[in-house]
């Protein structure tokens, strides 16, 4: 029941997260983990012929130096909006500087404050160097009490010259409002327009691959320009002392390189949330060139949701059938850890280093709830069938036994399969059974029977034995198996047993003679020895058993206490074990039916030190036993014409 009930919600579970992949409800989470991937790998080099010319806040505050005679060159930084002044003298200078392409990501989308003179002499550096800037257009969205409105603002109003290369910089968030895509707008008609990524390489006469995915490979976070040391303050462009540095080398460093020039500076609100953390909006369109120029753009493994929904129903599935076939908890918790360490890998390296991104946490998120599912349904089969196990041997065995065997499984499986042990086994019998079964009423009969057995099994269980069987009125157990304490105190405990078997039984003969029942007598049978010991039977009925030699001579030596006159006969193999702590009465060497040569038997009379008086009264009972039923008989029950009484 418990294995189809871990199909059952295994498969609910295969099947529920596919209905999740293919509504694509868990995007977020998708997003988050390859944002954790990119932090795992940490930085990587961008390319070194990409620049980012960074307006940054130390640059907006050049202003502020302003001399007419020692700095006239921060004229143009006085105020904010800087005048288009700088821009152009920046990218003039550039130019001469030899470098390939030089991308603005800054939006010249309306007339300059300072005049149109201003407007003009940025246009002027536009008309010489053509096609070679890059300038930035905006697709700008705003609602109105009737509808939204989406419109393009180009550089094209406020510049005539031709050719002009303007390209949108737009960006659109992913589902968690991070910048994760090339820039893509479906919104309005750009046909004519090139992302600013595009636009920038193709101006640069850059070959790269065609891309095979949309999605940015990040390089690292809001640092990493800077340390890769390729983000220079854009006033380092116009400061003399700077330009001529030993970095910047009067604009050697420029040269051959992808210049970019954008806001850095968190004053100037271009600070994105991307898959990095937040960064510039100009470092977003550095990784977006970086990604394109380098082949290492990323692109989904599955880009429709039924593919995901199908892939992710069968890898549960097949996660599920894997587990199902491990029986062991620990293995089983084990084997779920690894499945998830391994496609967590995988997803990683997928992602990484093969720019693929695989579906991840709806798989991981999937093989847990699967393997905590079907460890708990294993769990709690285990319990209940140990529980079961549990209750089943405390009807045969001893409480402290069932405890060693239920903490070790395993090894009771092996006793289970046979293998030959040394133990003490006894059989005791009621005397003259058939003759009182003959008198009492069945009920009656079975009561008092049940009565008897409940305090002999009782005292056996006390002394660490194990009820083996019960067949009619007599009843084998043994001590030492299925664990055995040692051979001496495993004979001690049987002789315990019997002597504790022989007061239980006094007891409920005063208790019955009161009762006006007839009180039972037993004989007791010990012999130590090798037995063979397991599960015995057929695949329809099994038991677990003993068979042996031993087996036989306890039986044996119970039936001789009839011939010896006592109620606990031991065999020699018994007495050297337990004799420095019972009194005995030597029967000597006695033969038993069935078997050839003799065995030496002892009567046990009790502890040693211990008071006789008991052994005495039972040896009286025995003695009497036949006249006490004929008499209990006589005065209870009327008596037929004619009856052969057994002995």
């Amino acid at each position: 029941m418990f294995k189809w009930l871990g199909v059952a919600l295994s498969g609910t579970i295969a099947v529920g997260v596919g209905l999740i992949a293919y509504l694509d409800a868990n995007p977020l989470g998708e997003l988050q983990l390859q944002s954790l991937f990119f932090q795992w790998r940490g930085r990587v080099k961008p390319p070194e012929n990409l620049v980012i010319l960074a307006i940054d806040e130390i640059s907006l505050s050049q202003g502020e130096f302003y001399h007419p005679v020692k700095r006239p060159y921060l004229e143009p930084l006085r105020h904010t909006p800087w005048k288009r002044l700088v821009y152009a003298q920046v990218i003039d200078r550039l130019m001469q500087a030899g470098a390939k392409v030089v991308a603005v990501d800054v939006l010249f989308t309306t007339p300059s404050v300072y005049g149109i003179e201003d407007d003009r002499a940025l246009e002027r550096v536009l008309q010489k160097y053509g096609d070679r800037v890059i300038l930035a257009a905006n697709i700008s969205s705003s609602d109105t009490t009737e509808a939204g409105i989406t419109q393009l603002e180009t550089p094209a109003d406020i510049f005539t010259v031709a050719p002009r290369t303007p390209a949108f910089v737009n960006f659109f968030p992913a589902g968690d409002g991070t910048v994760r895509h090339l820039a893509t707008n479906p919104l309005v008609d750009i046909s004519d327009l090139q992302p600013f990524a595009t636009a920038t390489l193709t101006s640069a006469q850059i070959a790269y691959p065609p891309p095979t995915g949309d999605m940015i490979y990040y390089y690292g976070g809001d640092d990493l320009w800077l340390l890769a040391g390729q983000q220079i303050p854009f006033y380092y462009a116009i400061e003399p002392a700077n330009w001529h540095s030993q970095t910047l080398q009067g604009g050697k460093y420029f040269r051959d390189k992808i210049v970019l020039i954008g806001s850095t500076a968190p004053s100037q609100q271009d600070i994105q949330p991307s898959a990095v953390g937040r960064i510039p909006g100009v470092h977003i369109h550095a990784q977006a060139i970086a990604s394109l120029m380098e082949g290492r753009t990323i692109r989904e493994a599955m880009p429709l949701n039924w593919h995901k929904a199908v892939f992710v129903t069968l890898w549960l599935s097949l996660v599920s059938g894997t587990l199902l076939m491990i029986r062991r908890p620990l293995v089983q918790l084990g084997a779920t850890i690894a499945i998830v360490g391994v496609w967590v890998v995988v997803t990683y390296g997928a992602f990484i280093y093969w720019y693929v991104a695989l579906p991840a946490v709806l798989t991981v998120v999937g093989t847990f709830a699967s393997g905590v599912t079907l460890l708990t349904v294993g769990a709690v089969q285990q319990q209940i069938e140990k529980l079961t196990f549990k209750r089943t041997l405390e009807r045969y065995v001893a409480q402290p036994i069932v405890q060693q065997i239920v903490q070790q499984p395993n090894d009771y499986k092996t006793m289970m399969q046979g293998r030959t042990i040394s133990a003490a086994v006894l059989f005791s019998d009621i005397r003259s059974f058939t003759t009182i079964s003959s008198y009492l009423p069945p009920t009656a009969l079975v009561a008092q029977l049940n009565e008897y057995m409940t305090a002999m099994v009782e005292v056996i269980l006390n002394e660490q034995g194990t009820i083996d069987k019960f067949i009619g009125d007599a009843i084998m157990a043994e001590f030492g198996s299925p664990v055995s304490s040692g051979a001496k105190a495993d004979a001690l405990h049987a002789i315990s047993a019997a002597l504790g078997m022989r007061c239980a039984l006094a007891q409920l003969r005063h208790r019955w003679q009161k009762e006006n029942k007839i009180p039972f007598v037993n004989g007791i049978g010990i012999h130590y020895g090798e037995f063979t010991v397991g599960n015995i039977g057929s695949p329809r009925r099994m038991e677990y058993a003993v068979i042996g030699d031993t087996v036989n001579v306890a039986s044996r030596v119970e039936g001789m206490t009839k011939d010896l006159g006592t109620d606990i006969a031991i065999t020699a193999a018994v007495y050297e074990l337990v004799k420095e702590e019972i009194e005995v009465i030597d029967c000597g060497d006695r033969q038993l039916k069935g078997r050839v040569g003799t065995v030496h038997l002892y009567s046990v009379v009790g502890w040693k030190g211990a008071d006789p008086s008991l052994f005495h009264e039972v040896q009286t009972a025995l003695q009497r036993n036949q006249q006490t039923i004929e008499e209990w008989y006589a005065q209870n029950c009327q008596p037929p014409e004619s009856r052969n009484l057994p002995n």
